[in-house]
Order: C-alpha cells, then sequence, then structure tokens
C-alpha cells in the first residue's frame, strides 16, 4: 500500500491507474478506524478495481467546544488495517496540505437548510465542513465511487445532494451500519465509553427499534412515541439532544402521509455524543 500526503503524488498515481482503464473508488475517514469503516472498504472493493482511503481529521467539522484536539490519532494501527485489506493507496495529508489559508478564508461548500437541521441545530456549521471537505477531497482523488456509512444518515443525505448539485460524475454509495452483538453501532467515539458505558449506549438502538415498529403498527403520534424514547435513553444515564422522524427520501419532517422513514437520534454519555438512526418502509 502507498501512502502519500502531496496532492501532484497522488493525482499522478490516479492518472497512471486511469489510464489503465481501472475504475477507482474512495472512502474518506477522519482515522481511528474499526470494523465499521473497514466494511467501507470491503463495499468499495465489490465496486471497483483500485480503493484509495484518506484520514484527515478536518477542522472545519468541529466547532467550539468540541473534541477536536482529543479526537483519538492511530495512524500506524489504521496504516496497518488498511495495508491488511488490501488497499492500493492511503492519502493522508496534513491540515497546511488541505488549508494553506486561515480557516475563515477558506472557500467553502454548503448544502442550504438541510445543513441546519436535525444534527446540524446543535452543531453550528458542523455540515458546511463536512461538504467542503468531501468536496475538496472529491477534486483531488476524482473517483468513479464513494462509499459512506449510514450511521451519518444526514451526512450521506447531504454528500448525496451536493454530489447531485454540482454534478459530479461520482456514485455516492450509503453501506449499512456495522452494530456491535449489543446492537451498539460502531463509532470511533466508542473508544470514550466504558464497558459499561457500552452497555448503557445500547438504549439508542433499542429505541429506535421500538419507534420503527410502532410506526409500522400505524401509529403516527410522534409526540408519544419520542416521550417514550426519551423515557429509555435517560433511565440509562444518558442525556437526550434529540430525536427527529424524517422522510427518508427529502429529509423534511413526517407526517400522517410519509411512506419511507428514518428516525434519528442523539444523546450524550459521559463526553461522547452518540448518533444512530433507523430507516423503513411502511
Amino acid at each position: 500500500m502507498q501512502t502519500v500526503s502531496d496532492i501532484k503524488q497522488l493525482r499522478n498515481q490516479v492518472a497512471n491507474w486511469r489510464q489503465q482503464g481501472l475504475k477507482i473508488a474512495f472512502v474518506p475517514t477522519m482515522g481511528n478506524l474499526h470494523n465499521g469503516h473497514l466494511s467501507l472498504v470491503d463495499n468499495a472493493f465489490m465496486r471497483a478495481d483500485i480503493v484509495i482511503v484518506s484520514i484527515f481529521v478536518n477542522p472545519m467539522q468541529f466547532g467550539q467546544n468540541e473534541d477536536l484536539d482529543a479526537y483519538p490519532r492511530t495512524m500506524e494501527a489504521d496504516s496497518q488495517a488498511l495495508a491488511e485489506r488490501g488497499v492500493n493507496l492511503l492519502y493522508a495529508p496534513t491540515v497546511k496540505d488541505i488549508y494553506p489559508r486561515p480557516l475563515a478564508e477558506q472557500t467553502y461548500v454548503e448544502v442550504p437548510e438541510l445543513g441546519n437541521i436535525i444534527c446540524g441545530k446543535s452543531r453550528n456549521s458542523h455540515f458546511r465542513g463536512v461538504t467542503t471537505i468531501v468536496n475538496k477531497l472529491f477534486n483531488i482523488v476524482q473517483p468513479d465511487v464513494a462509499c459512506f456509512g449510514e450511521k451519518d444518515f444526514q451526512q450521506l443525505f447531504l454528500i448525496k445532494r451536493m454530489v447531485e448539485d454540482l454534478s459530479m460524475p461520482i456514485e455516492v454509495v450509503g453501506v449499512p451500519t456495522v452494530r456491535e452483538e449489543s446492537g451498539l453501532a460502531m463509532s470511533s467515539r466508542n473508544g470514550y465509553l466504558s464497558d459499561e458505558e457500552k452497555q448503557q449506549a445500547t438504549a439508542l438502538y433499542k429505541s429506535l427499534k421500538y419507534a420503527r415498529d410502532y410506526i409500522k403498527q400505524g401509529h403516527r403520534d410522534f409526540r408519544h412515541i419520542k416521550q417514550a424514547m426519551q423515557t429509555n435513553i435517560e433511565q440509562s444515564q444518558m442525556r437526550l439532544d434529540y430525536v427527529e422522524f424524517r422522510d427518508a427520501n427529502t429529509l423534511l419532517e413526517a407526517n400522517h402521509n410519509t411512506t419511507s422513514f428514518v428516525v434519528l437520534v442523539a444523546a450524550y454519555l459521559s463526553s461522547a455524543r452518540l448518533i444512530d438512526n433507523i430507516y423503513f418502509d411502511i
């Protein structure tokens, strides 16, 4: 596996692969890799000849008092895991490589309205940072396919919208959430939790399954469902950030006519902010 940080070197290698007629898939990450990330790599290999993975902890998507400095950096272990998976190239730029000017002067890309709802309500400018870095990485790597986890449902939705609106010739693929045996969605932030807290955090997925089953039975009293979910989550010593009921095709608020649902939840446990979702048709 090659590891590069220089944009010109990366582009030269990509051009070489293109001359050979090879299809290229891309998996952008912030590192601290777990089996969820590696499932993205496996999915990418199902869709292309070459897989490129990036590791870059993006300062633009972290707000004030968030965990940028504390975010785990595990480059050596990540590199080994990717090499064992057969990844062809690891792109590991520095902040200066990506943002040569101060962030306040950086051109950005934003999906209007949809970036300011759900997680965007409590994480001001977070999704502007996400869409900007993904756009930039897409311009650098120029892949045919890019794989993202469905655990970050809003992120995936916004990236698909950005690609569509900006006419990018890239297929964006959502890969199902990988879970622990307990049902807890795999996340880099799970590393902040003790074993006991990980067990407490399973209340998120249990609550989501409750909501799905209740809605599938024909119920549309979202206020009642949210209250039941909140009670279950708070009994597990978590502090609820939000529960949202949305149309999975539009991200607009669900209503009595909705047939494709996504229920999204975020909660705080210890120092970790955990998110999860479940989507389904009725």
